[in-house]
């Protein structure tokens, strides 16, 4: 999943199909993260990093 832009609250956050969002905290624009969806809501889903970008090693 790729981070697109930080929102209000400092937590990555990417789109997916037709918008819907996921809000993964630590994550910062360009990351390309392997995330575990943790809460799914109607319009938000809410991740966890599984693994970190490798490109940041």
């Amino acid at each position: 999943m790729t981070i697109e832009t930080i929102g209000d609250q400092g937590n990555g956050i990417a789109k997916v199909e037709r918008g819907y969002v996921v809000i993964i905290p630590g994550g910062h624009p360009s990351d390309e993260l392997t995330v575990e969806i943790d809460q799914v809501r109607e319009s938000v889903a809410f991740a966890s990093v599984v693994n970190d970008d490798p490109r940041a090693l």
